[in-house]
């Protein structure tokens, strides 16, 4: 019984549950504007959010089987994905498509309450909605055409940002929306230069995308990526309140610089979430982030 669990969770890939975080955004720089308080006091808000982000989480992993069966034969194929349940045929492919619809089910039943309790929440039922559609569209054909599969993959993250902030009715910056986009496909980018590196016949898509320009993509995105969030920080509401945060673009750009050092070196990032909880040098980038965020809210409170 605790096997075929394993499996299943394999299947779903709850470790991937962690790219839903992203929901969690709107709540976490809204608890420190002062404009925004009345908003996330107390438990509500922050239950409302991480319900979101489980809802997400469900209909993701949805998805994931679904794309697991579409891809059956291409993950065979594959050194790493071979192994998954599906491909590896310890689950069929049937029970896959008969999960994912329960999957689909269950996710979208929070945010059909929230609407019909709260109407003045639509957007985020809307957002979650507009979600699922590209993503039938993206394991229907959106995946096979280069560099759009990308940006399909990168507005998924920041529909997720808007939900977040659309269940709480949360203001989220331009900025934040903007820097998600970019930094999202900073990731896949670098993803798909592993995946060319190590089974480039697994996918008929990677044939299309060209080393250089990949790599040009890469660095650009990079670059994106950092100066939208020191702009953030200098010329948002949130910077203005908080001057010192403009700090923290420096961790921005060492966890940057790291995870491209990685892609050069040929690391694992083709799952950027193992980066994440195994890479010893990005978890002290993390710690520092966190800590000089608060530290910067903390100097611009009055008595802290």
């Amino acid at each position: 019984m605790i096997s075929r669990l394993a499996i299943w969770a394999r299947a779903i890939r709850v470790e991937q549950w962690t790219k839903n975080g992203v929901v969690m955004m709107a709540w976490f720089f809204s608890v420190a504007d002062s404009s925004q308080t009345a908003l996330v006091r107390g438990w509500r808000s922050f239950l409302m959010a991480v319900a979101m982000a489980g809802a997400f989480s469900l209909v993701s992993s949805a998805f994931y089987l679904l794309n697991d069966v579409a891809d059956f034969d291409e993950d065979r194929l594959h050194p790493v994905k071979r192994y998954r349940p599906v491909a590896a045929r310890l689950i069929s492919r049937i029970s896959a498509v008969r999960v994912a619809l329960v999957l689909f089910a269950v996710g979208f039943a929070y945010p059909a309450l929230v609407v019909m309790l709260m109407p003045s929440r639509t957007v985020a039922f809307g957002t979650i909605l507009a979600y699922t559609v590209m993503q039938c569209l993206y394991t229907g054909f959106l995946k096979r055409l280069p560099y759009v599969d990308v940006a399909t993959l990168a507005a998924g993250f920041v529909l997720r940002a808007v939900a977040g902030a659309a269940i709480i009715a949360a203001y989220i910056s331009p900025w934040l929306l903007v820097c998600t986009f970019t930094l999202s496909m900073f990731l896949a980018f670098c993803k798909r230069k592993n995946e060319m590196e190590v089974a480039e016949e697994s996918r008929a898509v990677l044939r299309r995308y060209h080393p250089v320009l990949l790599k040009a993509l890469i660095v650009l995105a990079a670059a994106l990526s950092f100066a939208e969030y020191l702009a953030y920080t200098l010329t948002s509401a949130m910077g203005r309140r908080f001057p010192g945060l403009w700090v923290t673009s420096a961790f921005v750009l060492l966890g940057i610089s790291r995870y491209m050092f990685l892609a050069w070196r040929k690391g694992d990032v083709g799952r950027p979430e193992r980066i994440l909880t195994t890479d010893r040098v990005m978890w002290a980038i993390l710690i520092g982030y966190a800590l000089c965020a608060v530290a910067a809210v903390a100097r611009a409170i009055p008595g802290v």
